[in-house]
């Protein structure tokens, strides 16, 4: 573990305290904490201290160059692989974590559902952590002997320079629709933030473009022999055909001029594109296509994605799906193979952007055939003002509220008869609900199965 720190509450006896101002909390306000819990030596901008004081005009600063300094030889020769965009980043590094490590690459996952090496090291408290503790999981990949990390790449840390100092072996773009707008404030600056990935890319690396999203040209290497694309409108790497079949999704790619067929236990049209970034991952590695094949038909879901579990010959599907794209994309997939009903558990966080929250209830009511909007993380916002944005002025009126969202399940799991699936969606793997500033244990699944085992 490093000996520096940012957080008070993590400093031990002997280390280096560097006072960050964040966005929302200022680290000289707790520097008299981190003395107390045994700091050393405290890197500040202003203040008088009784410990050794190193006194700079920038601890950001300071602290980037500390670190490059300190531990980037250590590091540099392991192999980076960046996936931003709005929807698909965990899917889409999880898949690539479990193909390399088929492969015998040794590869780590740095993520949403948490940070991976062999098995699930910790939990992370964002997508995409602070730079200081990327720098300490990347140490603990050199001490394993790691050859790659996945790593999610959120517009939050892009912007705030989470990733600086560090260079990509492949960039990877998956799609952009409105989010985050509370923070970026214009899609425009949501769309620059996710490009800066694509300025980080080593000089004989590569940027791996989703070219069928509208805004690819905002994305793309500015160095064109880094650029690679796939998707339908491709001439690299063209999806030509896809097919739904007994639960499997069956697509052809077009590489360099011949057809290749892959197989899938992934349902979806929008699985298919996060698994275009394995394929050409994996041939840009020198893998021959019947190889790829072959792992792609063994690869599996993230947790709290598409998380199946099956009750009275019905189905009930646990997803983090939280955005408009990922809501359409996930109930439009389970119709392809739904015989019967389809009924939808969603909600929108609070304390962020409210934009979203209609649309997310339009696709929803739209394709679904019984919607229950409820809570998720609502934070510091009045759960009925939340439900009022996400009810205002709908084309169609096929949902009900319940906001305390154990019962919201509850009452979702009692419509569902024979064939019907059930689709709880918004938290996905997380075992939280955030009410105000603080987390109550809520977990989807394990409500599911605990009312299931009642039941039974």
């Amino acid at each position: 573990m490093l000996n520096i720190k940012t957080n008070s509450k993590e400093v031990i006896k002997g280390d280096m305290f560097i006072a960050i101002k964040g966005l929302t909390h200022d680290g000289h306000d707790y520097i008299e904490e981190a003395i107390e819990n045994g700091a050393e030596t405290i890197v500040c901008e202003k203040g008088n201290y009784n410990v050794n004081t190193i006194m700079v005009s920038d601890t950001t600063k300071f602290l980037k160059e500390y670190l490059y300094t300190k531990y980037y030889n250590k590091i540099k020769n392991i192999k980076l692989i960046g996936i931003t965009g709005t929807n698909g980043k965990t899917t889409s590094c999880y898949l690539l974590y479990q193909a390399l490590n088929t492969f015998k690459h040794k590869t780590a996952y740095i993520g949403t559902i948490g940070f991976y090496i062999d098995n699930k090291i910790k939990d992370l408290e964002r997508t995409t952590p602070e730079l200081i503790d990327i720098y300490d999981m990347l140490l603990q990949c050199y001490e394993n002997n790691v050859e790659y990390v996945v790593m999610e790449t959120s517009s939050h840390a892009l912007e705030l320079g989470r990733l600086d100092t560090l260079t990509f072996d492949f960039a990877i773009f998956t799609n952009l629709t409105r989010d985050h707008l509370d923070f970026h404030k214009t899609f425009d600056n949501y769309a620059k933030a996710k490009h800066k990935l694509f300025t980080k890319i080593n000089n004989n690396g590569y940027s791996i473009i989703n070219i069928d999203d509208e805004h690819y040209k905002k994305i793309e290497s500015e160095n064109n022999n880094n650029n690679i694309y796939y998707g339908f409108n491709s001439k690299n790497y063209k999806i030509t055909k896809f097919k739904f079949k007994n639960f499997k999704t069956i697509f052809e790619v077009s590489i360099n001029n011949k057809k290749y067929e892959f197989i899938t236990n992934l349902i979806g049209k929008y699985n298919i594109y996060n698994l275009m970034s394995v394929i050409i991952v994996l041939h840009k590695l020198d893998y021959s296509i019947s190889t790829i094949q072959d792992v792609v038909k063994n690869l599996e879901h993230p947790p709290g994605r598409m998380d199946t579990i099956y009750y009275n010959n019905s189905l009930i599907v646990v997803d983090y799906a939280h955005t408009p794209d990922a809501i359409f994309n996930v109930i439009s997939s389970v119709k392809e193979y739904t015989k019967g009903k389809i009924y939808s558990i969603i909600g929108c966080g609070g304390n962020r952007d409210k934009t979203k929250r209609k649309l997310m209830t339009f696709y929803a009511t739209i394709l679904s055939d019984n919607v229950i909007i409820t809570s998720d993380n609502p934070r510091f916002e009045d759960i009925n003002n939340i439900v009022s944005d996400m009810t205002s002025n709908l084309v169609k009126t096929n949902y009900e509220v319940i906001t305390d969202r154990k019962e919201a399940i509850i009452k979702g799991i009692g419509y569902l008869k024979k064939d019907d699936v059930l689709l709880i969606l918004g938290k996905g793997h997380e075992t939280y609900q955030v009410i105000g500033d603080k987390k109550y244990h809520h977990d989807d699944k394990e409500c599911v199965l605990e009312y299931i085992d009642r039941v039974i």
